[in-house]
């Protein structure tokens, strides 16, 4: 299964937030299992995020003093996740 497909249907099980992206890629790596590097992960949140099925991870919330890392799927990858799920 390619990686961005596990990220997929890893974020719908899951919600990840953490404090900075490496440790947002870490939990995410954990959540799918591992397998892939941290470079693999991040290029894999890139492509979801170029293909809009997830939105930009890092966040600033209003009043917030600094950003932090937020992987949530858009409604595309929502529709995505369960496509996935129902392949034989």
């Amino acid at each position: 299964m390619p990686l961005t497909e596990k990220l997929l249907l890893t974020v719908l099980d899951r919600q990840i937030r953490a404090p900075d992206a490496d440790a947002g890629l870490s939990l995410l790596a954990e959540a799918a299992g591992g397998g892939a590097s941290p470079s693999l992960w991040q290029a894999a949140v890139a492509e979801a995020v170029a293909a809009r099925l997830v939105h930009d991870p890092v966040r600033l919330p209003a009043g917030a003093l600094q950003c932090h890392w937020h992987l949530e799927l858009t409604a595309a990858g929502v529709a995505a996740s369960h496509r996935l799920r129902s392949r034989p």
